[in-house]
């Protein structure tokens, strides 16, 4: 029998693991739209807890006054970035004219923004509880708490680098270890969830062994994180397009991409291939009203939405609304396929 303080470590850890996924999905809705440098301030949105909704409530030199401390809190990045022996990333971070360009108030992108932050913020909270509650385990299952630990001061670290990527006008780079470590987040919540499960189960048994499965899902986890950086990539190519033509002519920024877009697209292909031999796996070696089985469908369903919304991209000048799901639905396919390894490395075999 689960006892009552774990059911509760459990629930929560599971919705804070809904919730950093509707938190990447506030994320994709501000990138989608446009909307990164509503807040151009951090952690406040124009030096207001709750953002102003008309221009008539900022002072007259706002402008100024948040690309003078953007400018400022990036020359602290370069600094740092020169400390680590990062010099030319420091310089170009220093010479980048962007910087300095001033946003003009939006008051739907500053709402936009903020709401991404509350979010973030509730995430915060959320992970805080769950290290509190981790400590149920410092008898039996201590890795549990070190990585709920671990993960509260990621949700930190990305606190901190969301600032830096308001100051530095949302840069590149920074954007995808943004993301990256988004990734790193959600695969520790779903290893907490799973492990704290685990201690009260028994391993599932099949007749013939899984091992070939194990490296096929494993190789998918990684072809999927290096799908959603080469989808990244092909963000940032859009960004750099569109602003060179003044936002116009969208139906040929994807034909000025290069070659980036094309490997996104041929990856995608093999990705999809690759799982129609994982789910053929899992429907042979797991029956009826098994997990793994249950799984392997709902990553069916996901690349099904991941294939429609990359054509709707790719075929309709980029709408924003596909652009949500497409990135969104990717994180889930991640999450989905790294759990099913867990549970799949877990199972044992008759002819062991």
């Amino acid at each position: 029998m689960v006892p009552k303080s774990e059911k509760r470590f459990i629930r929560l850890n599971l919705i804070t693991l809904i919730v950093t996924l509707v938190l990447i999905l506030a994320g994709a809705v501000v990138r989608s739209t446009g909307s990164g440098m509503g807040c151009p301030d951090w952690p406040k949105c124009f030096d207001q807890y709750v953002p102003p909704t008309s221009v008539d409530q900022l002072p007259k030199d706002y402008k100024d006054k948040y690309v003078a401390g953007r400018v400022k809190k990036n020359e602290r990045f370069a600094l740092m970035l020169d400390k680590m022996g990062k010099k030319d990333v420091a310089d170009s971070i220093r010479h980048d004219q962007s910087i300095t360009v001033p946003e003009s108030f939006n008051a739907a992108k500053t709402w936009t923004e903020y709401i991404n932050r509350l979010t973030g913020a509730a995430t915060g909270f959320l992970l805080i509880a769950v290290t509190v509650l981790s400590f149920t385990y410092k008898s039996k299952a201590k890795r549990i708490i070190v990585l709920s630990i671990l993960n509260l001061f990621m949700v930190v670290f990305q606190a901190w680098l969301g600032s830096i990527v308001v100051s530095t006008n949302l840069l590149a780079w920074v954007v995808t270890v943004h993301m990256l470590l988004a990734l790193v987040m959600l695969a520790i919540l779903v290893y907490t969830h799973y492990y704290a499960q685990s201690l009260h189960k028994e391993p599932t048994v099949v007749i013939s062994k899984v091992f070939w499965l194990k490296v096929l899902i494993l190789v998918s986890l990684v072809l999927s994180v290096l799908q959603i950086v080469l989808g990244t990539e092909v963000r940032e190519a859009i960004d750099e397009i569109s602003k060179n033509l003044l936002y116009q002519e969208r139906h040929t920024w994807i034909g000025k991409i290069g070659d980036i877009f094309s490997y996104h697209r041929d990856l995608a292909i093999f990705v999809v291939v690759l799982n129609a031999f994982i789910y053929q796996f899992v429907m042979n070696k797991f029956g009826g009203k098994a997990t793994e089985l249950k799984l392997g469908n709902s990553i069916v369903l996901v690349l099904m939405v991941q294939i429609a919304s990359g054509l709707l991209l790719a075929s309709f000048a980029l709408p924003p609304a596909a652009q949500v799901i497409h990135l969104v639905f990717s994180t889930v396919l991640f999450t989905l396929q790294f759990y099913l390894y867990l549970l799949v490395y877990r199972t044992s075999t008759y002819n062991q």
